[in-house]
């Protein structure tokens, strides 16, 4: 086929003219890496975190309508944009010109903190405008399924967009800007409650602003839309057929060409899986394959239509239609909702979805069921009809077509009065989640009866291909739908679809239980119907299980939030104790917050692409990197025999090798870099160095480690009082055991550092992602042999990091220093995402075991721990973890008589670090697993054995410190009262005792948190600051704190605005760099601001100092400032501050262990559905001692991103690792972080009022990791709603839920008639599918 070979497009009104465009290319690496666009970011690049969104735009001709939609740049090829206008972020507006009211109302409302995710949310937005501009707060959530953010919580995201909306606030009379709150007044009239928008007026959005659509594309529609393309390298032919006749003969002449219409799979496939597709077809613009037919019969689509269209024109025909013709209709599209994402539906085909074949397929389980048909032909043949039926899909990722066949439509039919169709779906969470099991089901009746006549039973993932129930389906036929029907249906379904042992995917019973309780709920809706339309009783289907049928109610998140308002005479310019807008909230909204790898190529830049073990414990036999060097751009192969210094970097003892020498210890370790001209040679010959292994045990497991005695150092105990003479003064003394996941962090800007060398004296500038610039600059200059003041290390900021970043950047800036230093050109490592994951390490997993000694009325009298923390190959931060584990055992609890011993278990794991917490999350659950068990025990509320057992002011905590400030007691009582717990709870209980197969449940959990460093690092307790004044007046501050999205730079603003007594206009803060601030401590432990803010104090005090004298009544700043000058007074300071009084001897009493401690309260309700294990939070409450808050809004925000992180290891991320070492879940394809529809429908926030902390600067507290334990309220309401479902099934024996309480944990905790049908998974000499590793 004959075709032009120039792409021709626009962004942001730009013209683009590409001849012979790469067409392995995508539109994000061609605006990033040719357009020097990096507004748009690279966080997956696979589709699935949303930070590439881009909107694209393009003429209709039939509709004479222009089309607007978002889409993932990352996997959206560049050479499918012929004709087409592309809008960035920065094609909408920019800090430099105007702002576009999305910009604005995002940055005003709080919603960004890292800013790597903000770019995409405002691009969904847009483009959801463009379309409609005055959406409903649904559409708005629904736009945004595909984005991902890590740090807010998603709240004030959602805050700031729903000002477009023509909706009214779903809370009514009890809307946040109203005075009373739950019928609880909210206190003194200092206290606020505000909303993003409060005080706020917007004008309505006014589309006739926007661009217009370049009206060259328009006009010469015909040039651009109907003229055939052929693009080639010496790899890949891409064709752009215009006709089904050349379509056909393409095909015909390359029967192996992939047909591509969104490219959502094949991007993944040749990305990350190795696939390799010489021929590329894209069929956007072949007219027979677009167009949508209606007819009496069904809908018919031709197979390049988006799921997108589908979905509209679904939509249309349920309103248009009779219900009874609709059911199949409405079957699609409850799944169409909750495939994949917005951006994905928006590009993603029907045919695209059949012709994969994937087993966990969402839609092919219906057009199965439905007796869908498709039309197929080839060159030279006639268009013939199929069925989609059991015979379709012969294979795994195989149909029965022919490699020269080309689907060209699917006909979805029209149901009847006799007929009834449903759909049914579960992964692990709603949106853009790849299916567990799903299921189309379709019965026919005999004509006013109730008597089957036909019945279809379609599942996916319970086999290679999608199957039918073929015999259960068979054996139905002629039965009647009554209640006999069910026992008789899922017997059958259990005999029929068994899954094997180690069955890929794993999860074997909850998949198998999955079968039958989708039937049961097709059972009872299609009975609820035949109630109505042929009248048979309604008491047929028990009230109490007619809840089972509708998904689970998830209405439009409302928030709260109340602190402290400053007093009214505070001057207007001191902002402290204001919500100051995020210093940067503008920039992220525009894109033109700088990140690493936004950073422009300097001159001769190289890019490494890493070399990692493939084996999880193996000596290294050889390493070639032959072919690699004979590549076209290789420059180098980077090994550990070019490494000038120390070889080794970490804690001492358990150092890791920098580059591997003779041993790999874990699956991605690194062995080399390959250092060449581009990215991609890199990456491609990196995929060419062969290296062979010889391999030894492997160890995984904490069982194993503890089985192998494999463990990072001795054990670490702390004691107080004498717990085995207490355990026999007890009236109960019982044991349990309590568990932990790993956490993969999944930041949105992944490991990347840029190493440039000096001309001379082997200097060395590295920009690098990290929390700890000292550390770098350290470890480099040790790894390269030269002194620290040679070596630069600057970070302006981070995409997120969540302690992960504390020293594993090192992985990419080590290996890119030695090669700077050994080539003498700049060099630049960025890790993709599934690298990212596979090498940098998680959350410690742990194992407990304890024993406790309590009496009958519930207090706690003795109390013993032994926790083991899995540590990966090295010991990293694991032992310091473990450190944090043993003094924060304790909890919220006074327990006189405590042992707790921690141990480091090494394991053949990448080595496990710091996370948001740093082992308090896994104490506080430790023991609040155990406060549960106690109250089972007791058969008491577990809230009462916490109130019961709860600090006091002036108690001694087991390591003999003094809570001289506990304001424990009061976040419990005023949360108890907020949150109405006691009404709320017999208010479940009611909805309870009411429904069988919806649960509810409430809890309530305290939490403590110590904050800054412990006594035994206290020399991290201290920080410097560098304040400049220019003549101008301006001000630049440098300090030692990492903006990582908790807002340092914005609260020293406001510190140096009231120290100065200056609008914060005049200031700005400049990147943290370790030739401006020197040894700086970690931005880690909720101390930044702490430290580094009496530092800026500090200075700002000695210079306001100086210029009092020049500061007359009628002079302004600026004069003040040059008649300074002008005297030769010193406009610079230096501020220093160190934490005094910390001190800890094991042995003494009185220890001062900790600054302070920050304490709050939470109360979680929650709904799950006891037949698939989903779940919804229902309401959250919280209140958290924030002291007096530095900045309210950015404190709440860190407080709600915290809580939902938090809620993300104890409900939902499942991190899964193979028996051979090898990581299941990379990239968010597999691991599940929470999304936007995981938020509580309602979450109300209150920083605890009149609270005052002495500790701190201007009495504040560090709170961005307080509030991850409180995600406990979450997990233990749904713990207490199994506990209602078994009781309901007869199964009122104690059970204790595990963490993650995935949908699987929670249905197989269940346990019904159901689940009693799935044989039990034999113990037997079977490889299973994942292993455990805590």
């Amino acid at each position: 086929m004959a075709g032009a070979d120039t792409l021709i497009f626009f962004v942001n009104g730009r013209k683009i003219e590409e001849k012979d465009p790469e067409p392995l290319t995508s539109l994000l690496d061609y605006l990033r890496y040719t357009l020097r666009l990096t507004g748009s970011k690279a966080g997956c690049k696979e589709g699935g975190c949303g930070a590439c969104t881009v909107m694209v735009s393009e003429y209709d001709k039939t509709s004479e309508k222009i089309r607007h939609y978002s889409a993932n740049a990352c996997i959206l090829p560049l050479c499918c944009l012929h004709g087409m206008a592309v809008t960035t972020v920065e094609g909408i507006g920019s800090i430099k010109t105007r702002l576009h009211p999305v910009q604005e109302r995002i940055a005003e409302a709080h919603g960004s903190q890292c800013g790597f995710c903000t770019p995409g949310m405002v691009m969904s937005m847009y483009a959801l405008l463009r379309n409609n501009p005055q959406p409903t707060e649904d559409q708005i959530r629904t736009f945004l399924d595909g984005n991902l953010c890590r740090c807010t919580g998603y709240r004030p995201i959602l805050d700031g967009f729903n000002t477009f909306s023509k909706g009214v606030c779903g809370k009514g009379e009890e809307c946040c800007r109203n005075s009373i709150y739950n019928n609880v007044a909210i206190g003194p009239v200092s206290a606020q409650c505000t909303t993003a928008t409060k005080g706020t007026y917007h004008p309505p959005y006014d589309q006739t602003q926007e661009p217009i659509f370049p009206p060259e594309l328009k006009n010469n529609w015909s040039k651009y839309q109907e003229t055939p393309l052929v693009f080639k390298n010496e790899r890949v032919t891409w064709y752009r057929p215009t006709t089904l006749t050349e379509l056909l003969d393409l095909k015909t002449r390359h029967p192996g060409s992939k047909i591509i219409r969104g490219n959502t799979e094949i991007a993944i496939e040749t990305r990350f899986k190795g696939q390799s597709y010489p021929v590329q077809i894209d069929v956007t613009k072949v007219p027979e394959l677009n167009q949508i037919t209606k007819a009496p019969s069904g809908i018919t689509f031709g197979s390049a239509v988006t799921l997108t269209e589908i979905k509209d024109t679904l939509e249309t025909a349920v309103k248009d239609m009779p219900e009874a013709t609709t059911r199949v209709f409405r079957g699609f599209l409850d799944v169409i909702r909750w495939f994949a994402s917005t951006q994905i539906r928006n590009v993603a085909s029907i045919a695209g979805n059949i012709m994969t074949a994937s087993p966990v397929s969402d839609l092919n389980p219906l057009l199965m069921a439905a007796g869908a048909t498709v039309k197929v032909t080839r060159k030279g043949g006639a268009v013939r009809g199929m069925k989609v039926d059991s015979n379709f899909f012969t294979k795994y990722r195989t149909t029965c077509l022919a490699p020269e066949d080309v689907l060209l439509s699917v006909e979805i039919p029209a149901s009847n009065k006799n007929e009834f169709f449903q759909s049914f779906k579960q992964g692990p969470r709603k949106e853009d989640s790849i299916s567990i099991v799903n299921a189309g089901m379709r019965v026919v009746f005999e004509k006013d009866s109730d008597i089957i006549k036909e019945i279809h039973l379609v599942y996916g993932g319970m086999a290679p291909t999608t199957i039918m129930a073929t015999r259960t389906m068979t054996s139905l036929v002629g039965s009647r739908w009554q209640n006999d029907l069910v026992t008789k249906a899922t017997s059958l379904l259990a005999e029929e679809l068994q899954l094997e042992p180690g069955v890929p995917g794993g999860m074997c019973e909850y998949r198998q239980s999955l079968t039958t309780s989708f039937f049961f709920k097709f059972y009872l809706s299609v009975q609820l119907a035949l109630c109505h339309q042929i009248g048979v009783s309604k008491t047929k289907v028990p009230m109490s299980y007619r809840s089972a049928v509708p998904d689970i109610n998830c209405p439009h998140p409302t928030t709260s939030h109340v602190y402290d308002d400053v007093s009214s005479g505070q001057p207007p310019d001191d902002t402290v104790g204001r919500s100051l807008l995020h210093e940067s909230g503008l920039q992220h909204a525009t894109g033109e917050a700088v990140y690493l790898d936004d950073m422009a190529a300097r001159e001769g830049e190289l890019f490494m692409a890493l070399v990692l073990s493939e084996r999880p414990h193996a000596r290294l036999v050889s390493v070639d990197a032959t072919e690699a060097l004979t590549l076209s751009g290789v420059v180098d192969f980077i090994t550990h025999k070019d490494i000038p210094g120390e070889t080794t970097w970490g804690q001492p003892g358990s150092e890791e090798e920098v580059l591997a020498s003779d041993k790999v210890l874990c699956r991605g370790q690194t062995i080399g870099a390959i250092v060449a001209e581009s990215r991609r040679v890199a990456e491609h010959a990196a995929t060419k160095v062969k290296v062979i292994y010889e391999d030894l045990k492997p160890i995984f497991t904490i069982q194993e480690a503890i089985e192998n005695v494999s463990f990072h150092g001795a054990p670490q105990t702390l004691t107080s009082g004498d717990p085995e003479s207490a355990f026999n003064t007890c009236d109960h003394v019982l044991e349990g055991e309590a568990r932990t996941g790993a956490q993969e962090h999944f930041y949105l800007e992944t490991m990347g550092s840029l190493v440039i060398p000096g001309v001379e004296d082997g200097k060395m500038e590295v920009y690098t992602g990290t929390q700890n610039p000292t550390l770098t600059q350290d470890t480099i200059c040790r790894t390269l042999a030269l002194t620290s003041n040679n070596v630069v290390v600057k970070v302006k900021r981070t995409g997120g990091a969540f302690g992960g970043k504390q020293s594993r950047n090192l992985l990419s800036a080590l290996p890119a220093a030695v090669a700077a230093h050994k080539l003498g050109r700049p060099v630049r490592c960025v890790l993709g995402r599934q690298v990212d994951m596979a090498t940098t390490g998680t959350r410690n997993p742990t194992w407990a075991h304890y024993k406790v000694g309590f009496n009958n009325d519930g207090k706690i009298i003795a109390y013993t721990v032994n926790v083991f923390a899995n540590g990966g190959m090295s010991v990293s931060q694991s032992r310091a973890v473990v450190s944090k584990i043993i003094f924060q055992i304790d909890g919220m609890y006074n327990i006189p008589n405590m042992i707790c011993i921690g141990h480091s278990c090494k394991t053949n794991l990448p080595s496990t670090t710091a996370f948001r917490g740093f082992g308090v999350p896994q104490a506080t659950l430790i023991t609040e697993q155990m406060i549960q068990h106690v109250a089972d025990i007791l058969q008491m509320a577990p809230e009462q054995i916490r109130v019961l057992n709860m600090y006091n002011v002036g108690d001694v905590t087991h390591f003999e410190q003094e809570l001289s400030s506990c304001s424990g007691r009061r976040c419990w009582d005023e949360c108890l009262t907020n949150s109405q717990f006691e009404k709320r709870r017999r208010e479940v209980d009611v909805f309870n005792s009411e429904n069988r197969w919806k649960k509810r449940g409430l809890s309530m959990v305290p939490a403590k948190f110590s904050a800054c460093f412990a006594a035994t690092a206290k020399q991290l307790n201290q920080a410097s600051a560098l304040v400049h004044i220019y003549l101008d007046g301006s001000v630049l501050i440098a300090h030692g704190g990492v903006e990582m999205g908790q807002g340092i730079h914005t609260k020293m603003i406001q510190v140096a605005s009231r120290e100065l007594r200056i609008s914060p206009s005049f200031i700005h803060v400049e990147a943290c760099s370790t030739d401006k601030i020197n040894n700086a401590s970690l931005s880690a432990g909720s101390a930044t601001a702490d430290i580094n803010g009496v530092a800026v104090q500090d200075a700002c005090h000695q210079l306001f100092n100086r210029l009092k004298p020049y500061m007359k009544p009628k002079g302004t700043w600026k004069e003040w400032v040059n008649a300074a000058y002008m005297d030769r007074v010193q406009l610079m300071a230096t501020g220093f501050f160190k934490m005094d009084g910390l001190h800890y001897n094991a042995t003494s009493y009185n220890n001062v262990m900790y600054n302070y401690f920050v304490y709050g309260a939470a109360c979680s309700e929650v709904e799950i559905d006891c037949l698939t294990g989903e779940h919804h939070m229902i309401r959250s409450d919280l209140v958290v001692d924030a002291g007096d808050s530095l900045n309210p809004t950015v404190d709440i925000g860190q407080i709600e991103g915290a809580f939902i992180q938090g809620y993300g290891l104890y409900v939902l991320e499942d991190y899964q690792v193979s028996p051979d070492g090898v990581l299941l879940t990379q990239g968010p394809g597999t691991y599940k972080i929470p999304s936007i529809g995981n938020i509580p429908s309602q979450m109300n926030v209150q920083l605890l009022r009149d609270s005052h902390n002495k500790y701190a600067i201007y009495g504040s507290k560090g709170v961005g990791e307080a509030s991850y334990g409180l995600a406990l309220s979450v997990f233990f309401a749904i713990a207490d709603a199994v506990k209602s479902s078994r009781a309901d099934a007869g199964c009122p024996d104690r059970f204790q839920l595990d963490c993650p309480a995935t949908p699987e944990t929670v249905r197989m905790a269940c346990q019904d008639q159901f689940t009693k049908k799935v044989k039990p998974t034999p113990e037997g000499d079977f490889k299973p599918w994942t292993v455990r590793l805590s």
